[in-house]
């Protein structure tokens, strides 16, 4: 009787074991993800104030760009927004770097632009300054 008993009590501590470092690892990955969506998502970089645009030479992609005021207590920073002209102008943000307050922007080929001396193959590459 008593070793079954223990048997059960053993039951019992595994489950709860295995019930806790689940909750364990879903906590941790909750609040990864928040970190990354308050302090990295790109999509939640502020809009800025337009400084100028470069339209692809096939006319597919028109890339955007804004200066963010940092105020007082940071400096100005460019914003790259790349703007689908085939997709009802969906866009996406590509570029993000700090201590900047212009935009050079050049289009080496139909997807490969070059914005402030870093070179970015559209649509898939991005720049951001806090991945560095």
């Amino acid at each position: 009787m008593k070793r079954l008993l223990d048997l059960r009590i053993s039951d019992f501590t595994k489950k709860w074991l295995k019930g806790s470092i689940i909750i364990g690892l879903l906590f941790v990955a909750l609040v990864g993800y928040g970190v990354y969506w308050a302090f990295f998502d790109m999509n939640r970089l502020p809009t800025g104030e337009y400084l100028k645009e470069e339209l692809s030479p096939d006319g597919k992609y028109t890339l955007k760009a804004y200066v963010t005021n940092g105020g007082a207590t940071t400096s100005n920073s460019v914003r790259g927004e790349l703007v689908f002209n085939d997709e009802d102008n969906k866009t996406k943000n590509i570029y993000w770097n700090y201590r900047e307050d212009t935009a050079n922007i050049t289009w080496t080929d139909n997807n490969t632009v070059v914005i402030n001396g870093h070179s970015l193959d559209i649509p898939n590459d991005k720049f951001d300054f806090r991945n560095q």
